[in-house]
């Protein structure tokens, strides 16, 4: 595996900040999204749409049909099959066991897991102040998301289903540095969806009989490939280029704070104190993480893979 830093080690910008907020309401959303178009849609379908429009959604921009060089085809690849495809069809298959807030709120695994991987690849721990920011952050977290966990909502093999896809999240996000500063986020995301898009659509074709056309499904489909797989992914894979995996992954954070605000507003669902809590400790994490990086050497000697 090859990785890299972020090209700034400063603290957060205007564009940085602005990114990580598109991101964060964007996904938090999708989640919203995919319940509302499992409704009427299957599950191989809704995955299959869903690459397939974000990948659609790229090619319209010419800077995206630009060419992967053959050294990095490889990676392109395993990015398409292991955050594009497996999570597109993951969700879809858990959010069929689980509620979608449930699934939202454990994407906040994500940078743990991105720091992790980071970490076992570089030989390098995150700075003091990202280190400090990310356990905050995964605490509120897991205050945020006791209530849903202890409710009846939860199925084992939904949450399971949960992390193997933000497994693939954490592996791509550590992936994108090198190949954003060499290509840019537009083409390795099309690629990716591309290749995604000719793994899943299969499983579309055979999940057709078992759909059925409405409205308000397919809205929800479409709005989900074109502007959070397509757009959102570029974004996001631009926000990791720019500042690094570890502080990159903090969207994971502050997407369960929009799930949770949404399903209060469109689902009626009760807020209660812990989670209140939650949502202040988590952003106070986030906020930290994208503080200027400083980097600990875990392994002295040991250099970036």
């Amino acid at each position: 595996m090859v990785t890299g830093e972020g090209s700034r080690v400063e603290a957060y910008g205007t564009l940085d900040w602005s990114l990580l907020g598109s991101i964060s309401l964007i996904w938090g959303a999708s989640f919203l999204f995919i319940a509302v178009g499992l409704r009427s849609l299957d599950a191989g379908v809704l995955a299959s749409a869903r690459v397939l429009l974000g990948a659609g959604s790229l090619a319209m921009f010419p800077a995206a049909r630009r060419g992967i060089a053959v050294r990095d085809r490889g990676r392109v690849i395993a990015i398409g099959l292991v955050s594009q495809a497996a999570p597109a069809l993951l969700f879809a298959l858990a959010e069929e066991r689980i509620e979608s807030a449930l699934a939202g709120m454990l994407v906040s695994a994500t940078p743990i897991l991105t720091a992790l991987l980071m970490a076992a690849i570089t030989r390098r721990l995150p700075g003091r102040l990202q280190m400090v920011g990310l356990t905050i952050g995964f605490g509120g977290v897991v205050a945020l998301t006791l209530p849903s966990l202890a409710g009846a909502g939860g199925s084992a093999l939904g949450i399971f289903y949960v992390i193997l896809a933000i497994s693939g999240y954490a592996f791509a996000n550590v992936l994108y540095p090198p190949l954003q500063q060499t290509y840019g986020a537009l083409p390795v995301i099309m690629w990716a969806l591309v290749a995604a898009s000719l793994v899943l659509l299969p499983l579309g074709i055979l999940g057709l009989p078992d759909s059925s056309f409405e409205w308000g499904p397919v809205v929800a489909v479409v709005t989900l490939g074109v502007v959070g797989t397509g757009i959102a992914r570029a974004m996001h894979m631009t926000l990791i280029g720019r500042v690094g995996p570890n502080r990159g992954a903090v969207a994971g954070y502050s997407i369960p704070v929009i799930a949770l605000i949404l399903g209060v507003v469109f689902l009626d669902e009760t807020v209660k104190l812990i989670q209140v809590m939650g949502v202040f400790i988590a952003l106070v994490g986030s906020y930290l993480v994208t503080r200027r990086e400083s980097r600990l050497v875990a392994d002295e000697g040991s250099g970036p893979a």
